[in-house]
């Protein structure tokens, strides 16, 4: 039976493991935090930049009602299509941050969960999300924090390095990139918001299990073949060395904070 679990799992896409495993665990509770940021209300139009598949336009769906409306765009096809799936009557677009295909002043919030560390220009991103921003309009946007405040995921770091390969690291190395409230606010400010806010938040994650945990990084998120032999080996040596983050009943809790950002544009 677990083989047969562990066959199936290879033959999902890492966008259906990112939604299987870390939606639940972290997507979307965060989804909850950042719409509470972005004060989204009945009737907004909003813009989901970097919308994965899709947890933030969920919650922004239950927010807007029916006079509002929400657009997702992400620049990973595999990400839409599971979205597409959930929610087939939104607008989903692929395309890039940096290059955002709406009009002027098109929206009345921006929004952008954990998606900015990979953008190729964070700058420009956040200039096109004032620019399809009305005027007064919000943004609001989380990035993870530093990787030295997350300790459950420092040492799951080393770990896959340990089995998998210094390069097997940098794609969750790069989601603590821009762990710094300062530099959260000096990208928002430099890109003409005001009303500028930036701060690290308290929270935590759960998985069901350790393997949970480390299935959720290696397929959900670094990708590649790297073979049952090597993986097998990063699985035995994650359950001791993450044993301290089980709970009773076999679930995995750890901290995880992350940098909100909030602005406005100018009215």
């Amino acid at each position: 039976m677990e083989h047969e679990e562990r066959a199936e799992s290879r033959s999902e896409s890492s966008a259906e493991v990112f939604e299987r495993l870390f939606l639940p665990a972290m997507a979307g509770p965060w989804a909850v935090r950042v719409a509470d940021a972005a004060r989204l209300g009945p009737g907004d139009r909003v813009l989901d930049v970097a919308c994965g598949t899709g947890a933030v336009a969920a919650e922004a769906l239950r927010r807007v009602g029916p006079d509002g409306s929400v657009t997702g765009l992400d620049r990973s096809p595999d990400m839409l299509a599971v979205a597409r799936r959930k929610l087939p009557d939104l607008d989903w677009h692929e395309g890039r941050a940096e290059a955002l295909p709406f009009d002027d002043a098109a929206f009345d919030a921006v929004t952008c969960q954990f998606g900015m560390m990979f953008f190729d220009d964070p700058g420009q991103a956040l200039q096109e999300m004032r620019r399809v921003l009305r005027a007064g309009g919000r943004v609001a946007l989380a990035v993870w924090d530093r990787l030295d405040r997350t300790p459950g995921y420092a040492m799951l770091t080393d770990l896959v390095e340990r089995h998998l390969g210094r390069e097997a690291g940098m794609p969750i190395r790069a989601s603590f990139a821009l762990g710094d409230a300062d530099r959260i606010r000096s990208l928002l400010e430099t890109a003409a918001f005001v009303d500028v806010e930036a701060a690290s938040v308290d929270a935590t994650a759960r998985f069901p299990s350790i393997e949970d945990w480390v299935e959720a990084e290696v397929r959900g998120w670094v990708g590649g073949e790297f073979g049952d032999k090597a993986y097998a080996a990063l699985l035995d040596d994650a359950r001791h060395a993450l044993a301290g983050y089980e709970r009773q009943d076999g679930s995995v809790e750890f901290a995880l904070p992350a940098i909100v950002g909030t602005a406005s544009t100018r009215n």
